[in-house]
């Protein structure tokens, strides 16, 4: 009920966000934010203690800070999810705290990087922490490469290149399944985006300030 309510505060409504033309005043991708949860299990220990090096060592560039990273967790193991689908892997941060609530469900990530440097990090990151069986990344442009995806999911997260999202947003929505989440970080630089997210009557979006800021879309039933 904390955590819920915490949830709470941090939303702004949708109309609030038009009114201030989509203009935040918060910044925090760049830092670590809230701090990281307790450990559940020896797994949950295991990516805990990668993600805490990874942000002491400074391999997490154009990630999401933890307290977002809660946020993913909390979706995708609330909403029981058996697929992910994320565009913009990086150094695979906001893909381990997707995996700690995967390896609870059974389910996977099949996540997306332009840069091969970044994925490689990525793949180290979830080597070390246990979770590479849950993990598919896919290298190159995801403009051509979100082509080989042709089965249902239940969770899209965006957090790649800001002016693609209109475009991720209106080739993987069908393949959403109703019910299911479309989240986008950083939501202060896609104006272009949100007005598509809150005005489609098809879906129900809630934004949210804390960490790089977030969108939270439901695909309606």
């Amino acid at each position: 009920m904390k955590r819920r309510t915490a949830l709470m505060a941090m939303a702004l409504p949708a109309g609030a966000w038009a009114q201030r033309g989509f203009r935040g005043g918060y910044r925090g991708s760049g830092a670590a934010g809230d701090g990281l949860p307790a450990a559940g299990s020896e797994q949950e220990k295991r990516i805990l203690a990668v993600l805490e090096e990874a942000w002491n060592t400074g391999a997490t560039y154009a990630n999401v800070p933890h307290a977002d990273g809660r946020m993913l967790r909390l979706l995708a193991e609330a909403g029981k999810a058996k697929h992910v689908v994320e565009i913009g892997t990086s150094t695979g941060i906001s893909g381990l705290w997707f995996a700690m609530a995967l390896q609870k469900t059974g389910g996977r990530l099949t996540t997306f990087e332009y840069d091969s440097r970044r994925a490689a990090t990525a793949r180290e990151h979830f080597r070390k922490a246990g979770v590479a069986e849950l993990v598919t990344i896919v290298e190159g442009d995801a403009h051509q490469t979100i082509a080989r995806l042709k089965e249902p999911f239940d969770i899209l997260f965006l957090d790649a290149d800001k002016e693609g999202y209109v475009d991720y947003l209106n080739r993987l929505l069908p393949l959403v399944r109703p019910g299911g989440l479309v989240l986008a970080h950083n939501i202060d630089m896609v104006p272009d985006y949100l007005r598509l997210v809150t005005t489609n009557p098809a879906l129900e979006t809630q934004l949210f300030r804390e960490g790089g800021g977030m969108s939270i879309t439901l695909k309606k039933l």
